[in-house]
């Protein structure tokens, strides 16, 4: 028995062309099972084949079935009296419309045809301090009508997309689930319900068969999900997104969610077909155990990156060693929450944010992030207290209940002009903490032009308006959509701002100042007790390398999340230089970023409630 199977080698798993035929393999622990052929135009069935006790080894059985020809054959696998679907295929025969339900038989696998022109296509390998990161959900980017893509809610209408991407300083994109997965559970008599979405993060339930939009959820992880594709071709089209990605040195990252039934061997295979099938940058493995720092030791997957929760960096780059390329990096809620709450005002928070604007992990890059999937959005973040889910059929009883939020007065939309604007200097506000800190910043589609769930925080089962991304965002929010895009700039022309390492906090090259250094009332004596909310923090741009026009300039960001203004000392800078403001989240300061400021021993600045600005060292007139 172990002799025939090992001559047809069962590995891998689903079905393979080869010369001699089709080889399926098949993990089963019936006794009865085997393929069902189907042609592939009429869907009738050809030919049922059982598998036989001599054809298993452990738990798999495999046969070689010769005069198949793909292109006009679909399959089915079969257990008992069950239809189960090839959970390895490449691709099934039918498109099935986006929320449509779906039973087996809509799901007959085929075989794909010809191979696709790849070209001249390249990693980009970005390093992390050069990264900002996009997370998207491929629907609802471009599924609304505002989009004004042709291919609207498909990888194609992203591809559409890609210039506006670079506009707002992307490089990197990261999908939420974008493998195939069924929306609908799939109904089949003496099957067991299909786990969804229910609670902000990832948790199965079984109790109801709702929509699940976002697709955290055993998936057919070896095709791209058909429904998000304009042609018939998904393969095809994913390529095509990836392909032109790269072409404006892009990188696409893949969310992948697994249960504890897929086993860590099956998801490195996963994995690695996707880099090497699809030219994908790299994965957010997500799940309870989806072995990490197994597939970070990968040797295929060695240059491709790898998000988790937390890596063993010691062992994934054997000790001591210092990785030309670090690959995996962090990604985790520590800094999410932390600065939600030094926003908000929350007192004792001020050396957590200190740390978090500094913070890169040894051997590893870092991905913070004041936003996701999950949760508020930004603007929904500065607008509400309390989730607002009753749309989700559940009696708001899901999402999380505390998001370190605040609506400025105000739950919801409001026409006072003083909440109003508070919301919008809030905004500001987050889209500095995120874009001045020095690990690699994340934000949510939409986020950078204030988009709006209307307050619902955990819109897994909402494929509307809820979820779609209104591009009239653009327009209507114009002033925080223009103060993103100076952001991104001002972080370019910065390199401190994007160190590729933690900065120390000392003067190691004997230039008269540290990397960086934090300020108080007085220059240098930084008052950081749990009471106080505004801090002074000094970058030295000696110690990056030169920038677009700004590579040795001296920053001073001052940081007040107080109620009350509070005044903050900037250093003396070397002769011949004085401080200037560059921007500040406060509203009407256009006449004061224009003036250079008079130079002193130091030089005390009252800084507004509840606001940022950013001073900038420059040379004083002659």
């Amino acid at each position: 028995m172990a002799e025939n199977i090992l001559q047809k080698n069962p590995h891998p798993l689903g079905a393979q062309v080869e010369s001699d035929g089709v080889r399926f393999s098949f993990v089963s622990k019936s006794s009865s099972c085997g393929v069902m052929l189907y042609d592939r135009k009429t869907e009738k069935l050809l030919k049922k084949i059982p598998f036989t006790e001599e054809e298993r080894i452990g738990h798999v059985y495999c046969k070689i079935v010769k005069e198949i020809d793909p292109n006009s054959t679909t399959y089915l696998f079969f257990e008992e009296d069950r239809l189960v679907p090839d959970e390895r295929a490449r691709l099934f025969s039918r498109k099935i419309p986006y929320g449509k339900e779906r039973n087996a038989e809509d799901m007959k696998a085929g075989f794909a045809a010809g191979a696709f022109d790849w070209g001249q296509d390249r990693f980009p390998r970005l390093p992390y301090h050069k990264i900002i990161a996009y997370c998207m959900h491929v629907r609802g980017f471009t599924k609304h009508a505002s989009s004004n893509v042709k291919q609207r809610g498909t990888f194609a209408g992203v591809v559409e997309k890609i210039p506006y991407l670079k506009e707002i300083g992307v490089t990197t994109v990261e999908l939420q689930p974008a493998y195939e997965f069924a929306e609908i559970p799939v109904k089949e008599k003496g099957t067991a319900p299909v786990p969804h979405m229910k609670k902000a993060g990832i948790l199965e339930s079984s109790d109801s068969e709702k929509l699940n939009y976002w697709g955290y959820k055993k998936g057919y992880y070896y095709m791209p999900k058909a429904a998000y594709a304009f042609s018939d071709d998904a393969a095809a089209e994913f390529k095509e997104m990836v392909k032109a990605f790269h072409e404006n040195h892009m990188e696409v990252v893949m969310q992948f969610y697994f249960p504890n039934t897929v086993r860590q061997m099956e998801i490195i295979e996963i994995l690695r077909f996707w880099v090497l099938e699809y030219h994908v940058d790299g994965f957010h493995l997500m799940g309870e155990n989806p072995g990490a720092d197994l597939a970070a030791m990968d040797d295929v997957l060695a240059d491709t990156k790898l998000w988790y929760y937390a890596f063993h960096t010691d062992r994934v780059y054997s000790g001591s060693e210092k990785p030309l390329y670090p690959h995996v990096a962090e990604y985790n809620d520590a800094w999410y929450y932390d600065m939600r709450r030094f926003l908000k005002g929350d007192a004792g928070m001020l050396n957590g944010m200190m740390y978090h604007m500094r913070h890169i992990p040894e051997k590893a890059g870092g991905i913070h992030y004041m936003s996701n999937y999950y949760g508020f959005t930004l603007a929904d973040m500065v607008s509400y207290d309390e989730k607002h889910n009753a749309a989700n059929g559940e009696e708001n009883r899901d999402g999380n209940d505390y998001n370190c939020s605040w609506n400025c007065g105000e739950e919801g939309p409001t026409r006072r002009q003083t909440v109003r604007k508070l919301r919008l200097k809030q905004i500001k506000n987050a889209m500095s903490l995120i874009l001045l800190s020095q690990s690699t910043p994340l934000i949510f589609m939409g986020d950078e032009f204030g988009n709006s769930q209307k307050g619902n925080n955990n819109p897994y089962c909402q494929d509307n308006a809820v979820t779609w991304l209104d591009w009239g965002g653009i327009t209507k929010n114009a002033e925080i959509f223009a103060f993103w895009k100076m952001l991104v700039d001002f972080r370019h022309k910065n390199p401190i701002l994007s160190p590729d390492r933690e900065l120390r906090l000392t003067d190691y090259i004997a230039c008269g100042y540290p990397d960086l250094s934090y300020h108080g009332q007085n220059a240098w004596c930084p008052q950081t007790e749990g009471n106080y909310r505004h801090i002074g923090i000094m970058l030295c741009g000696k110690y990056a390398k030169a920038g677009d026009g700004g590579g040795e300039a001296f920053l001073y960001l001052a940081v007040n999340m107080h109620w009350e203004s509070h005044g903050l000392a900037l250093p003396r800078l070397p002769k011949g230089m004085k401080w200037k403001e560059a921007f500040s989240t406060e509203s009407g300061r256009e006449e004061s970023r224009t003036k250079t400021q008079e130079e002193g021993p130091e030089l005390i600045r009252a800084i507004a409630p509840r606001s940022m600005t950013m001073y900038v060292g420059v040379l004083a007139p002659s």
